[in-house]
């Protein structure tokens, strides 16, 4: 059975008034750099209760400018090395990353009616502590990262299922095992944009601007 996705579609309702309260935000407030006010709404989105508010959207391009997204976690957040993420070298993403070292990521926490993006540079951390970043993590973290192979062209899942339980035997054996491509990429903002939803589709969206070695601050029509 084929469902109707325009009719469904028009079922849809976003923030309805009549059962949406969603949080005011006052950009006056707002302190004079953007990491302690992403860091306030993402403590906010946990205790909402969102479902893995760690993950984003990861915008990036090849070579021809053809543009990527998909989903990846943060792996944290600091004034010394911005937004940081994870993965390998040799993966889709790490490979337009060598060739454009410039991205975008994208927070979105519904029950909040919140985003954050994010946009800049993007540099590889050096091999110490992206394995660190790998060894701090689980073991099926660990494992995936041994696998490997991410973005290559599979034969079948058995071939998968194969070179998994190998990486997961390997990875309780020895769990500092490293993974010569698992890399922590960090990305040093130039903009930081805070979106607040509003019933009444008044939405406040405040704009950081890396300017000169400071930050300057802009409110944008929703």
């Amino acid at each position: 059975m084929t469902s109707d996705l325009p009719q469904l579609l028009r079922t849809l309702r976003v923030w309805a008034p009549e059962a949406t309260r969603l949080p005011a935000f006052d950009p006056d407030t707002a302190p004079a750099t953007p990491l302690p006010l992403f860091s306030d709404w993402f403590a906010e989105a946990v205790a909402a209760g969102e479902r893995e508010p760690h993950t984003m959207s990861l915008a990036t391009a090849d070579a021809d400018g053809t543009p990527d997204v998909r989903i990846v976690m943060l792996h944290g957040a600091d004034e010394r090395h911005g937004w940081s993420f994870a993965s390998h070298a040799t993966s889709r993403k790490g490979r337009q990353l060598a060739e454009r070292p410039y991205a975008a990521l994208a927070f979105y926490w519904p029950s909040l009616g919140r985003q954050v993006r994010v946009r800049g540079r993007v540099t590889a951390a050096p091999d110490t502590e992206s394995q660190a970043d790998l060894h701090a993590r689980s073991t099926g973290a660990l494992a995936a990262a041994l696998t490997g192979r991410q973005s290559q062209v599979l034969s079948s899942p058995g071939e998968l299922a194969t070179a998994s339980e190998e990486a997961w035997e390997r990875a309780v054996r020895d769990p500092e095992s490293p993974s010569p491509t698992w890399t922590l990429y960090q990305l040093a903002p130039d903009t930081v944009e805070f979106f607040q939803g509003d019933e009444r589709r008044r939405h406040v969206r405040l704009e950081y601007r890396w300017s000169e070695g400071s930050w300057d601050k802009a409110l944008l029509w929703p």
